[in-house]
């Protein structure tokens, strides 16, 4: 039985330069602009086939405007993911209809960006929403791991995917001084079975030159707790911009030794493939 080859990003962005058509509405370190076109042209450039795209909250807010439309001109790239207003009247309704869009896989609640309570209705009904819809809710969570595991709790029937390893990334260097102390946390969510976790943006968190060696130990601690049928590997583009090439971001996964070849094409596009039910259409 022959198994597939897609190389999978789980998290890139793209956005246009701010203009008042379409207005910013915060700020994210990194180019003017990195179109669909450029992201495509980045990926081509390293043998990635597809990636997840996120609509960046931290530029178009809820807004998710940017991302179809590049998903309209990459349909065989993208899958599209977009945060949700937890304090939205209509949280139901604009789930269900975001998840029968074409193109999209998955939603986002953004835990690190905001005070939130375990019992917070809005956050519940994402999570609830998106069970029924059956898409992934994937949790920007960094500093929030203990209200996210009792979120879990709390919603047994949601697929949830952890964001950036689950922990605090920088945008610019160097790497926190102790990247990974909140490493327990990130492992005691392994023992809930509907919790999966991108391994995104993690050469961000090294001391080291490429390829990043000094991130393997602790990474290896999250992949044993949760077994590579439920992580992902992904870059953050273009968040990493200021701290690595995209070629490094791909680069470092394939060419350590520390994964055997049925793990690098699990954790580099296999898993997702299941826990999001969608590939690029490149034709493999």
């Amino acid at each position: 039985m022959t198994t597939h080859t897609f190389i999978i990003d789980s998290q890139v962005h793209a956005y246009e330069r701010n203009s008042p058509e379409r207005p910013w509405s915060g700020f994210l370190r990194g180019p003017d602009e990195v179109t669909g076109d450029d992201m495509v042209a980045a990926m081509d450039a390293v043998g990635v086939d597809g990636a997840l795209l996120v609509s960046p909250y931290s530029m178009y807010g809820y807004d998710a405007s940017y991302a179809l439309e590049t998903y309209a001109k990459h349909p065989s790239r993208f899958g599209l993911i977009r945060p949700f207003d937890p304090n939205s009247d209509a949280i139901d309704e604009e789930v269900a209809q975001w998840s029968v869009t074409p193109g999209v896989v998955g939603a986002r609640i953004m835990l690190t960006y905001g005070s939130y309570e375990a019992d917070h209705p809005g956050i519940n009904r994402i999570l609830a929403a998106g069970a029924r819809a059956r898409i992934p809710v994937n949790v920007m969570c960094s500093g929030q791991l203990p209200l996210l595991r009792e979120l879990v709790r709390r919603n047994p029937d949601t697929q949830f995917v952890v964001d950036h390893v689950g922990l605090v990334q920088p945008f610019e260097p160097p790497a926190p001084p102790e990247p990974f102390a909140d490493l327990d946390n990130v492992v005691a969510l392994a023992e809930h079975d509907n919790v999966a976790i991108k391994i995104s943006g993690a050469c961000t968190l090294s001391h080291q030159p490429f390829p990043y060696l000094d991130i393997w130990e602790p990474l290896s601690k999250i992949l044993d707790a949760f077994g590579f049928e439920r992580c992902m590997w992904g870059t953050d583009w273009t968040r990493a911009v200021s701290l690595l090439t995209y070629e490094q971001g791909v680069k470092a996964f394939q060419v350590t030794d520390r994964l055997s070849d049925s793990e690098r094409s699990a954790l580099m596009g296999g898993s997702l493939t299941k826990i999001y039910n969608w590939s690029p259409d490149t034709g493999k």
